[in-house]
């Protein structure tokens, strides 16, 4: 059984800007079977102007869009007061992550780990970064 990965807005900025190596990253884990998931929240963060983002619109169809429900919505409040910061999409990706039992890519580790630190979750939480 692979290991899902879960994107946060730096891997679809990457994408966007055709970063071969996230590129590669992205078709091995498809050649391995891996689920790949994007919380909804996260595509509005790199979301801009679909004539000029195209190739991210391609990606995008290739990864399980996940919406935010409202007990994520929640658990994202709660865990920003337990980190004492206000960024409702770094600790959506890390909540989703956490139930997904998920490798977060993203190209922020230093906020993503302090989320992940806050949640106290055991196994922690994998980060691999952008």
């Amino acid at each position: 059984m692979n290991i899902p990965y879960l994107y946060d807005a730096g891997a679809l900025i990457a994408i966007d800007n055709n970063d071969r190596r996230m590129w590669a990253r992205h078709h091995l884990a498809l050649d391995d079977g891996r689920d790949i998931h994007v919380p909804s929240i996260v595509v509005s963060q790199a979301w801009r102007d679909s004539r000029r983002q195209v190739r991210l619109g391609r990606f995008l169809a290739g990864c399980h869009v996940v919406p935010v429900t409202l007990e994520t919505a929640k658990a994202a409040g709660i865990l920003c007061g337990k980190a004492g910061t206000a960024d409702v999409v770094d600790a959506t990706v890390v909540v989703m992550a956490a139930g997904l039992g998920a490798i977060i890519w993203t190209s922020d580790p230093n906020d993503i780990h302090a989320l992940i630190d806050a949640q106290d979750v055991k196994p922690t939480l994998v980060l691999r970064t952008v």
